[in-house]
């Protein structure tokens, strides 16, 4: 029979037990329990550690600190509690600290794996990106049954896609469950742009571990890349219950608000976490591009110079600068740039940014010869790591032609969803489709949005379109619609972007590429109106290949490709315009300039407005 004290000690573990188990489902309960035990026992080590995380978990770093501080000084060999004031330190601010208090952990457990992990995220907070990149690189190593995940994850880091995704592949027939190779999977997913994959794989790995923080990161990320905004902003505060002051995470969720139009909330986050985290050269350029897009270009010219300043080799801040299009580079700006584009080392994304801004910065001092030198180094390394084959756009574009015919669209006359709310503004990139939607959007009826993936996402489901499908079904699939399905992907589409919209009766969509996709627009939202923002030749395909798009357009990195392109866009062109007549209006950006008003009048009876003088200025 056990004794009263042995019987008192079997309580208090039980009661230890479950505070523990509550640290992640309900922090202030786990705080009451600790609280409780404390009053019995004021010296019991386990009871003030989940006492202090539980703080910590409530968004109370100071009170997190009080407790845990005289704890790691009585228990400075505990892993544990040295891992706890590590976070605990992070969520203060003190990054410094926290990499400090946390390498002791790792010093005396080198097999640590959470440790790891807290490593790197306060090792990229301040700016050591190569540390962060070892520290996950250990995480993973530590959390993973099959060791080859780790050269996978090598090999992705690199760029070297289809050996990571063959190992990884290898690793998933061994073990179909193993979890950290579905999440590594599904990045690689979202590294070629398989997002609906990615989705689908990362929702399976959180069925199976839904602590698998890392694997919420990602699903986040690949939300966030289909505007399933909410969500992953849904996904993001999930995380921060249990860290809330994680500098990764409140920078994805400040990258989440600018996405989603939230620039004021976004800006205050950022100011936050740049207040903890000063070093955080990631942060500081999303600062600028906040800053930039609220009109406060001044500090945002800081934000990127900042930047800079903390990592040199940042070349989407220089990019950022010269894509503000009215900034000059100084001398000693150039010098420091022709400086870091010397030689081929570097990250290829880098790289290219730089050698696109050294370009900007020599056209705008006319030294055309060298500045055209500058645009095809940079498009030449985008070509090499974003492959295009002009063959699958021609293909693609007489596939359109072949089944979207007169017949076709008589036979489903009166289908679709009859709501007027979309404008669509297609064409190609630099076709003055920006200054359509400025315009447009300065009108008291209608919301301006973004460049919206709806209509391409919703082609490629339709099309079934994936890695070993990339021809895909589509356009032929919409033969097979009824009007009922018709029916239901307007609406469809309604719903999907009506998370980009304030309370105007209009909106635009201004994605270029739609122009692949008037047909299908035409046939779920009969009453839409389509735009075809069109430039001269030279002058619109020059401006791509000088322009570094962040995603996509991948044609624009050769000048012969470009050149493939654009009689596809005409030849698509000139056959909506013979199969469904008067649908599209024209708007010639040459015109636009010269003879603004008139334009602009005939844009507004296209759309069905009445004419706003804020939209001539």
């Amino acid at each position: 029979m056990a004794s009263a004290g042995q019987q008192a000690g079997s309580d208090v573990q039980a009661a230890l037990g479950r505070a523990t188990i509550l640290l992640q489902r309900d922090p202030s309960l786990a705080a009451k329990h600790a609280e409780e035990i404390l009053a019995a026992f004021p010296d019991l080590v386990a009871a003030r550690l989940v006492f202090a995380t539980a703080s910590r978990l409530l968004g109370n770093p100071l009170k997190a600190m009080a407790l845990i501080e005289p704890l790691s000084r009585s228990e400075e060999a505990s892993p544990g509690v040295l891992h706890e004031l590590g976070l605990c330190l992070g969520a203060a601010g003190r990054g410094a600290e926290a990499i400090e208090s946390l390498h002791k952990v790792l010093k005396i457990d080198p097999g640590h794996a959470a440790a790891w992990r807290s490593l790197g995220d306060q090792l990229s907070a301040n700016g050591d990106e190569k540390g962060s990149s070892d520290a996950y690189a250990r995480h993973l190593a530590l959390s993973t049954t099959h060791p080859e995940l780790v050269d996978a994850a090598e090999h992705l880091r690199q760029g070297k896609i289809p050996r990571a995704e063959q190992i990884t592949r290898e690793v998933l027939k061994q073990d179909p469950e193993d979890v950290v190779a579905i999440r590594m999977l599904a990045s690689i997913g979202i590294r070629v742009g398989q997002i609906d994959d990615a989705i689908a794989l990362l929702e399976r790995c959180l069925e199976l571990a839904p602590d698998f923080h890392l694997a919420r990161q990602n699903y986040a990320t690949a939300l966030s890349r289909r505007q399933r905004l909410d969500e992953a902003l849904s996904q993001i505060d999930k995380l921060l219950v249990f860290e809330p002051s994680n500098p990764n995470y409140l920078l994805m969720k400040g990258n989440f608000l600018v996405q989603k139009g939230e620039h004021l909330p976004a800006l205050k986050l950022y100011e936050e976490l740049l207040e903890d985290y000063p070093s955080q050269a990631g942060a500081h350029l999303n600062f600028g591009h906040t800053l930039k897009t609220v009109g406060r270009l001044e500090e945002s010219i800081k934000a990127y110079r900042r930047a800079i300043d903390l990592r040199p080799r940042t070349g989407e801040a220089y990019w950022s600068l010269a894509n503000l299009k009215t900034f000059r580079f100084t001398d000693d700006d150039i010098a420091k740039m022709r400086s870091q584009a010397a030689g081929d080392e570097g990250d290829p994304d880098d790289r290219s940014h730089l050698l696109f801004a050294l370009g900007k910065a020599l056209e705008d001092r006319q030294q055309f010869d060298e500045s055209f030198t500058f645009y095809e180094m940079g498009n030449t390394i985008r070509g090499k790591h974003h492959r295009y084959d002009p063959k699958v756009n021609i293909y693609n574009t007489a596939r359109q032609i072949n089944v979207l015919t007169p017949e076709f669209f008589q036979a489903r006359e009166g289908w679709g969803c009859p709501a007027a709310d979309p404008i669509f503004i297609v064409g190609l990139p630099r076709a003055g489709s920006t200054l359509l939607e400025q315009i447009l959007a300065s009108h008291s009826q209608v919301d301006g949005t973004s460049e919206l993936p709806d209509i391409i996402a919703m082609s490629r489901k339709l099309g079934k379109k994936s890695r070993s499908n990339p021809a895909s079904n589509y356009p032929e699939v919409l033969t097979s619609l009824t009007e009922a399905d018709v029916m239901e992907l307007g609406e469809r589409y309604l719903e999907s972007t009506r998370v980009q919209r304030r309370k105007a009766p209009f909106f635009i969509d201004k994605m270029p590429n739609n122009f692949q996709h008037v047909g299908l627009i035409h046939l779920i939202l009969p009453n839409a109106k389509i735009v075809d923002a069109r430039r001269h030749p030279m002058a619109g395909c020059f401006s791509c290949y000088k322009q570094l798009f962040a995603r996509g357009q991948t044609f624009t990195y050769d000048l012969v490709n470009l050149g493939y392109y654009y009689r596809d866009y005409l030849k698509l062109m000139d056959h909506w315009d013979e199969v469904l007549p008067g649908r599209i209006h024209r708007v010639q950006y040459e015109k636009m300039v010269g003879d603004s008003e008139g334009e602009i009048r005939r844009l507004l009876k296209y759309c069905d407005l009445e004419f706003e003088e804020q939209c001539l200025r």
